[in-house]
């Protein structure tokens, strides 16, 4: 037969009468093979370090067998019983586990009592770090494995008929006493750190200690069974372990190979504890969070340090019993004698983790160790993270499509129903308004790295209702608007139910200097009147775009240039405003955001009450506004950043010239070092000047503000530059993204103002700070 893999042929110690077993399962076991006798082929899988594991086959069957091992056993160890108990409550509430099909605890047959189960076809990954896949599919696997957990912990036991399975309350106490019986009775030699260990643990154990779930004892991604080709689990093996106890307990053992040392990765080699790789996607807290979003708890976990310190004392205690099997002689694993080396590690490690109050990766980059995120904001940046690769990057080809298909007709400024579904998904999920402190609870410095997550995909922020020019429009709301235009157009907006657009640049004069304005808001008794033309009004082509903020110049020559202008509300469908032409930005319509708009305003007439904090005002509250939102543009962009070099790098990969790979040109390597440290140098920019504005305001962030919008769009556009010369041809084509992201992002050099206006300003607070230290005159 072809050998199965993971397999070899049957150890000396583990042999048995493979006769006596055919003719058991041919007398007892529905459907097996009676033809052709004495064909059973037998093989031992590699695993199984507890209970010996065999592949059966015979006429085209294929079977799975699991024994206890022969010889003296630890007390309650290798309950085979159990597990085929446990399985077959599972199996029968359509839980993936292989099917069991008959347990014998006739000794006579093969020396020991076994079960039998179905053979489940898929794949089996030994290495941690899942070096066979990429980044990408390595998280959909742990994060298909998390929800499979959840799905495990959210069972009744009597609703699976397994009352009783457990010993009722006090699983934590059990479990201390019970790993620290089998170790001693496995020991070898004194270990002092696990007598320590052992002792913090039985010192320190949950309040809770009452949690009654099935829980499975031993879940790790080598007792899974993926689907061949997708993230998806099909059966999780070895319920030896499983009883009735704290959920939590699981959750940690299979998260803890993220705090092992390094010594312990190393000595695991071959064993179910070693791999070769880091594992820096998914990160520890995407998987706490996917897993308590399937529950419905939260992600702040009491007492974690304990079930992390019990996860290393319990992965000891067996590693100690593969040893002392070893020594016996009756080892299930070829390589049990490594077991001996790994102890100690890991009961030094176990005590380490006894004394920390709170757990991450530790793989965050510089940025998030010198600007670090509230709890509230990472645990909103995993769910959004989350978010992004369930729903919003498996939606990108149909949104992409949606709008290639409408070629020039008006549906083009439609949006497409998939996106107005991610919307409300979003919505419910809370993620909805992140941008806006008093509305999210979150700061400037935790919104910046979740709206980097956003940037990362050109319709996401909309899908969180944190798009521009809507966001700016609301914080000019909230900030600056009159209880009734809060109710009338703030609301409305905060809900998703319209959108909005802002009319501040000219056609007919030169913009970077805002004192040009021409378009003129007279008073009129109780009417404003509104006449002029602006362009590049984002967002006016939207048909949900209800609303335009104005900013024109009102009467009053004694005023300051900067005292001049006013902003007012005006709703889109007021008479005397009419939508001209869309402009193109280099020959993108940009229809998902509602394309960029000329708009001109003739004898339009609103209400008194429709001005914004009052005549005059309108360069205060343009101040207001755009110091937030000049940031947040910097912030998506760095997300656009990432996703170009992703690109660039995925292409240097792929493509060979002249002999080799592009990556192994050094030109191209150069390009990519560059491009990550341009992308590292402007998100540290981006969060100093977050914290900054948390901590001071905008007024006093003014300087870093303007520093970050030059910064990061000429960073960005590097990189998507760098990325489009990788690619090549197809770098300009719409095959790839990068064209339309590089039009957008050069846009962002001219946006709430152009780079030199920015540098002058700068270069002005620079002499200003300056002279206060030199002695020549400034």
């Amino acid at each position: 037969m072809a050998a199965e893999p993971g397999t070899s042929e049957v150890r000396q110690q583990h042999r048995f009468d493979q006769g006596s077993l055919e003719r058991y399962l041919c007398s007892h076991l529905p459907g097996f093979p009676r033809h052709p006798a004495g064909a059973l082929a037998v093989r031992q899988y590699s695993s199984g370090q507890s209970n010996p594991t065999f592949y059966l086959q015979k006429g085209g069957q294929a079977y799975v067998l699991r024994k206890k091992p022969h010889g003296p056993l630890l007390p309650r160890a290798h309950k085979v019983d159990r597990e085929y108990h446990v399985q077959k409550a599972l199996y029968s509430a359509a839980f993936p586990v292989p099917e069991p099909l008959l347990y014998c605890s006739d000794v006579s047959i093969i020396g020991t009592e076994f079960y039998v189960m179905q053979h489940v076809q898929g794949r089996i990954f030994r290495d941690l770090s899942l070096p066979e896949v990429g980044p990408a599919e390595r998280s959909a696997l742990y994060i298909a494995i998390i929800e499979t957990l959840a799905l495990l912990h959210s069972f009744d036991l009597r609703s699976l008929g397994l009352q009783g399975y457990g010993r009722g309350p006090g699983y934590c106490r059990r479990q201390v006493s019970t790993w620290k019986r089998q170790y001693d009775a496995a020991a070898h030699k004194d270990i002092p750190s696990m007598n320590k260990l052992a002792e913090w643990l039985a010192n320190n154990l949950p309040p809770d200690d009452n949690e009654e779930s099935l829980i499975h004892g031993d879940f790790r991604i080598d007792n899974i069974i993926f689907h061949p080709t997708e993230a998806r689990v099909l059966a999780v093996l070895d319920w030896e372990l499983s009883t009735a106890g704290h959920p939590l307990a699981d959750l940690a053992y299979a998260t803890a190979f993220y705090f092992w040392p390094t010594s312990i990765k190393n000595l695991g080699q071959g064993t179910f504890l070693g791999f070769k790789d880091t594992i820096e996607t998914p990160s520890f807290e995407e998987l706490v969070s996917t897993y308590c979003r399937c529950r419905g708890i939260s992600t702040s976990l009491s007492n974690f340090n304990f079930f992390l310190a019990l996860s290393c004392f319990k992965m000891a205690a067996i590693a100690q019993g593969i040893y002392a099997r070893y020594l016996i002689g009756n080892a299930s694993a070829e390589n049990s004698h490594e077991f001996a080396k790994i102890v100690k590690p890991l009961a030094e490690r176990g005590l380490e983790l006894s004394k920390r109050s709170s757990f991450s990766s530790a793989h965050h980059g510089v940025s998030g160790e010198l600007f670090r995120q509230s709890r509230k904001g990472q645990e909103i940046l995993l769910k959004v993270k989350q978010f992004m690769k369930q729903h919003i990057y498996p939606a990108e080809k149909e949104i992409i499509n949606y709008y290639s298909g409408r070629g020039n007709t008006e549906e083009k400024w439609k949006k497409p129903p998939v996106l107005e579904r991610l919307k409300e998904m979003a919505k419910a999920e809370g993620l909805w308004n992140l941008f806006l402190p008093d509305v999210s609870g979150l700061s400037q410095l935790d919104y910046a790295l979740i709206a980097e997550e956003t940037g990362k995909c050109f319709f996401a922020p909309e899908v969180f209702n944190c798009h521009a020019p809507d966001t700016g429009n609301m914080e000019v709301l909230h900030m600056y608007g009159t209880e009734e235009q809060k109710k009338e157009w703030l609301e409305p907006l905060l809900e998703g139910k319209i959108s909005s657009c802002f009319c501040m640049t000219e056609p007919d004069v030169a913009s970077s200097d805002a004192t040009n304005m021409q378009c003129s808001i007279e008073r009129d008794g109780n009417s404003y009147v509104i006449n002029g033309k602006k362009w590049w009004s984002s967002g006016a082509g939207n048909p949900n775009c209800k609303v335009a903020i104005v900013m024109g110049k009102t009467k009053n020559s004694s005023a300051s240039r900067y005292e001049q202008h006013s902003m007012i509300i005006v709703p889109m469908d007021t008479p005397g405003l009419k939508l001209i032409r869309p402009l193109s930005v280099f020959g993108y319509l940009d229809e998902i955001h509602g394309g960029h708009f000329e708009i001109h305003f003739n004898d339009v007439r609103v209400p008194v009450s429709n001005i914004i904090l009052g005549e005059g005002r309108g360069f205060e509250i343009a101040q207001g506004r755009l110091g937030p939102g000049r940031i947040h543009h910097c912030m998506r962009s760095l997300g656009a950043a990432e996703t170009a070099l992703q690109i660039m790098c995925q292409r240097a990969a792929q493509r060979e010239t002249f002999g080799k790979k592009l990556y192994r040109h050094e030109v191209i390597a150069h390009w990519i070092a560059e491009c990550r440290l341009s992308i590292e140098q402007a998100r540290l920019l981006t969060l100093k000047t977050a914290s900054k504005i948390d901590m001071l305001g905008n007024r006093k962030a003014r300087k870093e503000v303007a520093m970050t919008k030059v910064v990061v769009p000429r960073a960005v556009l590097k990189v998507i530059d760098c990325a489009i010369q990788v690619c090549g041809g197809a770098g300009v084509s719409q095959d790839f993204p990068l064209a339309f992201m590089f039009a957008y992002m050069r846009t962002l050099r001219l946006a709430d103002g152009p780079d030199e206006v920015h540098l002058s300003t700068i270069a002005r607070w620079e002499l200003l700070d300056q002279s206060k230290k030199l002695t020549a005159k400034i």
